[in-house]
């Protein structure tokens, strides 16, 4: 192994923690940005058709379904002269900016081919960014703890830049936009330069991501060589640990992708809400990250890995029965709605944000198995789990909604309609928690155990 004295348990300063958390920071600035708004600038403003877009969305999901593992192989095969995952933050981080830049120009008439290149090209170029950042974590040392606080920083600092993108991109456009509105304004140049915005911010936090990041825990060159796009399927064979978190990774994803998708339905048909008490309830998903995810170094130590695990995934569940018991009541009130949302939301954040430390655990797993510390192809194994349950859930919602003959033309919808949104939100969610629990309950690799590997790995290294 290529790190210094052979040690591999580091301690990292909290400015080599900020600068790595500051990679998933740049990442939501830019790419949440085209998840979040991009198919309602190319319906509303650039004047695609929606079916169109839809068909172009979902070519980009299948070609990354391909891309990701290749992307794996190849960045755990070369060793590129800047290091061997974090050079990718600057090599592709700067055709990223451009390309997602270029994905809400709209200098010329609306072009569905030229929408098909920028788009494709964004999203593949992403993966050539997330991919490596998400390898860079267990390059950076073995030490569990660490990996714990890096994880903790990394889901604080995403949430951040959810905030500025959910919360924060409307008033930047508003503030581009000639004609104020106190509609989202509609107006080309106002979106081209917001995004532009905030993509400069985010390359600048790729490159400080890359200055903070030093890898010493690696693949040397000669065992890089060995690398083979097939060692993903033989991988996710023999790591058991692997196989657990891939269905944990695709539960859990697939209970947010239907919750997230149904929430504005909640508050508009279910508790006739207002735009104001749309934002509150949707702000509440992440605010609840700022509090706990900082605390979690110190409630893993106190309780352990597992029943942190347990905690949070029972509070989830709770605030999704708060949820429906308060949507049944005559006269549901929407400050206990926010109540449960903030309990709900605690619980999901927490896990759902933990769970990407068990992604070096796997990976060491991996190598103390067969001698092959391949980073790359377990995060694009981990990248491709995570997309099968978004998938999962982008399926599940709009095939409620029509068996339940949702109306779209109006907030009031029949009781049968009402109840197919409360098991969007709640009820389906907290059965797939309750599945996420039994099947975390399997996974073996304690933080002792974890710690033996990677010293035995250590002593084979010297």
């Amino acid at each position: 192994m290529t790190n210094e004295g052979n040690k591999g348990f580091y301690k990292l300063s909290w400015l080599q923690r900020i600068g790595f958390g500051s990679g998933d920071l740049a990442q939501n600035l830019i790419f949440q940005v085209t998840c979040t708004y991009l198919t309602f600038f190319y319906t509303d403003i650039y004047g695609l058709d929606p079916l169109a877009v839809t068909l172009m969305l979902t070519v980009g999901n299948v070609a990354n379904v391909i891309w990701d593992p290749i992307v794996g192989a190849l960045i755990d095969k070369n060793n590129p002269k800047l290091g061997k995952y974090r050079s990718y933050l600057l090599y592709v981080g700067i055709p990223l900016s451009i390309f997602a830049i270029l994905c809400f120009y709209d200098g010329f008439k609306p072009s569905l081919v030229y929408a098909y290149i920028t788009y494709i090209s964004m999203t593949l170029l992403y993966t050539f960014i997330n991919v490596p950042y998400g390898a860079l974590n267990s390059s950076l040392t073995r030490d569990t703890n660490e990996i714990t606080i890096l994880t903790s920083v990394r889901m604080f600092m995403a949430n951040v830049g959810g905030l500025a993108v959910n919360s924060g991109l409307p008033l930047v456009i508003g503030l581009f936009a000639v004609t104020k509105t106190a509609e989202l304004p509609k107006e080309s140049h106002a979106w081209f330069l917001t995004m532009t915005f905030y993509a400069i911010i985010g390359l600048a936090l790729l490159v400080f991501c890359f200055s903070q990041c030093k890898e010493r825990v690696v693949m040397d060159a000669k065992e890089s060589e060995n690398v083979k796009i097939s060692d993903l399927w033989m991988e996710f064979v023999k790591n058991r640990p692997l196989r657990i978190i891939a269905f944990f990774f695709i539960t859990a994803f697939a209970m947010m992708s239907i919750g997230n998708a149904a929430g504005a339905y909640f508050i508009n048909s279910n508790m006739h809400g207002t735009a104001a008490e749309l934002s509150i309830f949707m702000a509440l998903g992440s605010i609840p990250s700022f509090i706990f995810m900082p605390l979690v170094p110190a409630i893993k130590k106190a309780i352990g890995k597992k029943n942190m695990f347990y905690a949070f995934l029972s509070c989830a569940i709770v605030g999704m029965m708060m949820l429906y018991v308060i949507a049944k009541m005559e006269t549901p009130s929407m400050t206990w709605v926010y109540i449960a949302q903030f309990i709900k939301s605690t619980g999901v954040i927490v896990a759902t944000g933990y769970m990407w430390a068990l992604v070096p655990e796997v990976i060491s797993y991996g190598e103390w198995k067969s001698g092959k510390r391949i980073a790359g192809i377990v995060n694009a194994l981990t990248g491709i789990f995570f997309k099968a349950g978004m998938t999962l859930g982008g399926i599940v919602t709009p095939a409620v909604l029509a068996y339940v003959a949702y109306n779209s033309e109006t907030i009031d919808q029949s009781p049968l309609a009402e109840e197919g949104i409360l098991w969007l939100v709640c009820v389906i969610p907290a059965a797939l928690l309750a599945l996420a629990m039994f099947i975390i309950s399997k996974y073996e690799l304690t933080d002792d155990k974890i710690d033996a590997i990677n010293k035995e790995i250590e002593a084979r290294a010297k």
